[in-house]
């Protein structure tokens, strides 16, 4: 799957460990090529402590609202891992190639690819309504 508008990302550690490993395990499965998608961000991201992460960058378990470059419609989705992802509530995969063109990028931000059926894909990063690092960082 080849990315044609490679915006730069920003991941926390905790996120850029666990994706990467999902990303080598899919490149050995059936989900080579969005396991390929995933680990082409990966390998492009600037790496951040969770704490440190600006709040208008989709994280996992983000809640972020984006609008397809190719239909003009507006979503609202939850960023989640394989396994977390329920379509009707909007929890979508980091494994999908919407979850994996997220993940990383900020308000306004947008990343355009080409499908595995052919034409391209895009979307563009509204808003991050919720980031959990956010959270934690008030915490602290």
């Amino acid at each position: 799957m080849t990315q044609v508008n490679l915006p730069p990302i920003t991941i926390t550690a905790v996120d850029y460990n666990r994706l990467a490993r999902m990303a080598t395990a899919g490149i050995q499965s059936q989900r080579y090529t969005i396991a390929e998608m995933l680990a082409d961000e990966l390998d492009r991201a600037m790496v951040v402590a969770p704490g440190a992460i600006h709040p208008g960058i989709v994280t996992m378990h983000s809640e972020v609202e984006y609008q397809d470059m190719v239909t003009g419609d507006i979503r609202r989705i939850t960023l989640v891992y394989p396994g977390e992802e329920d379509l009707d509530a909007g929890r979508i995969s980091v494994m999908t190639q919407i979850g994996a063109a997220l993940i990383g990028l900020s308000e306004g931000q947008s990343i355009e690819w080409d499908a595995p059926t052919g034409g391209w894909r895009g979307l563009m990063v509204r808003r991050v309504h919720f980031q959990p690092e956010r959270i934690v960082d008030l915490g602290a």
